[in-house]
């Protein structure tokens, strides 16, 4: 057998760069659990937030406690470490549902330690407030397997868990009425969700005509009056239809504020029976210019480039997942980094290549370094993302060991799963989840 140097020396350097990144991450990692102590506080305040309105109570929370004269903070679960957790006297725990009772992307870390075999929890005094949506089979199913677990350890319940059913006020209040209690006071904040604005609809386009698909629509919104509100790519809108006030639908933002229009790409929801979505039926087709549209913009702090500004940057996603990783693209083109590698999947290249002129020219430019377009109904041996991913498996190494950050955007079921367990095949699974505790594997699935 020869030895082809060249060969061995290629292999020889990316071993040395996976290494240094391993070594890199184990280092971050440490540093978050150091970094998890940090100030003292008689009650710790824990959010699983998956977009934002978990986060804003845990703040809401803090202010109650305080205003009774406690020593209290906030913190995301993914701060929690097993140090924090067994020493903690009394945790307030505020946990999102999403999807069928899966839990928010940040309270993976804490799964893991609370399944650690001996994790007892009995110094440990808590409360949960559970927030979901009751149209789903498994209502608060993530906040539910929490506080089972939590008494399963010993864990002490200060008052029976709390429910919210897609943001009502009254469990809300009801929440509220026990931490007034605890704080030992009745001169606690008003709580209110923020308020909606006025916005209409400037441009509305179909995307997809001829589409074997449900129509996708871009939607360029302005406020109704004043000035753009200021939000990030990876932010979120909540939209409010008049047929369901009660239940804002969200939706990824397409543009950056540079754009002076917020966009949205729509999927028009269309039932079996041929009716559509409340929400989707009024954006596609049934709001007119001039009717106001009731949207606040949300930010999402987990789906924000944050400190991966200047990493190079892995985008996957499908569908109208497209939208929030344009944004994110359109960022990073305007910054002038061009370290970026878009992964995206639909039905047909010829109907449903949404964006294809934004992609197409900065690619053209340089500013999309790798481009992979997967579409599962033109015959391709490489029918979805996840296969794009793995036949792409040494540079995807080789980006990682490079420091790039991972964003995912798109459904939930099927694609965001099955591109979780191909980068936990192609990268090990250790690797995947000091990426997510470093914030470098980030997504908004739905």
């Amino acid at each position: 057998m020869t030895v082809d140097p060249v060969r061995w020396g290629g292999a020889a350097a990316f071993v040395a760069a996976y290494a240094l990144m391993c070594l890199g991450l184990l280092r971050t990692r440490r540093a978050m659990r150091k970094d998890s102590g940090g100030a003292h506080a008689d009650w710790l305040v824990a959010y699983a937030s998956q977009t934002g309105t978990g986060e804003a109570l845990a703040g809401h929370t803090v202010a109650t406690l305080r205003t009774g004269g406690l020593s209290a903070r906030a913190l995301s679960v993914e701060q929690l470490d097993e140090a924090t957790l067994r020493g903690a006297a009394r945790i307030l725990f505020i946990a999102s549902t999403y999807g069928e009772g899966d839990a928010p992307d940040s309270a993976a870390r804490l799964a893991r330690l609370l399944d650690q075999p001996g994790m007892a929890l009995g110094q440990l005094h808590y409360a949960l407030l559970a927030l979901g949506d009751s149209s789903y089979a498994n209502y608060c199913g993530f906040g539910r397997r929490l506080d089972a677990v939590l008494q399963a350890r010993g864990a002490q319940a200060l008052f029976a868990r709390v429910e919210v059913d897609r943001g009502r006020g009254a469990a809300i209040e009801a929440w509220l009425h026990h931490l007034s209690h605890l704080a030992g006071t009745s001169d606690a904040p008003d709580w209110s969700a923020p308020g909606y604005g006025h916005w209409r609809i400037a441009a509305r386009r179909l995307l997809n005509p001829g589409s074997a698909g449900a129509p996708v629509y871009r939607i360029d919104l302005l406020p109704a009056e004043g000035d753009l509100p200021a939000w990030e790519a990876g932010d979120l809108v909540q939209v409010s239809a008049p047929g369901d006030p009660d239940y804002p639908r969200e939706y990824s933002i397409a543009s950056t504020m540079a754009e002076g229009r917020l966009s949205l790409l729509v999927r028009l929801h269309v039932r079996d029976d041929g009716s559509v979505g409340l929400a989707s039926g009024w954006l596609c087709r049934e709001a007119r210019d001039s009717a106001p549209v009731l949207l606040r913009v949300r930010q999402h702090s987990r789906f924000r480039i944050g400190g991966n500004a200047g990493r190079p940057l892995i985008l996957i996603g499908n569908g109208t997942g497209i939208a929030g990783l344009r944004a994110h693209l359109k960022s990073r083109v305007d910054a002038g980094q061009a370290r970026n590698w878009l992964v995206f999947g639909e039905r047909n290249a010829a109907h449903d290549h949404f964006c294809a002129d934004d992609i197409a020219a900065w690619h053209q430019a340089g500013m999309v370094d790798t481009l992979s377009l997967v579409f599962s109904r033109d015959g391709a041996a490489e029918r979805y993302v996840q296969h794009a991913l793995a036949a792409q498996a040494a540079q995807l190494r080789d980006w990682v060991a490079e420091g790039a950050a991972i964003y995912v955007c798109g459904s939930l079921h099927g694609m965001a799963g099955a591109v979780h367990e191909t980068l936990e095949s192609v990268l090990g699974g250790d690797t995947l989840a000091m990426l997510d505790e470093s914030g470098r594997y980030r997504r908004d699935v739905y």
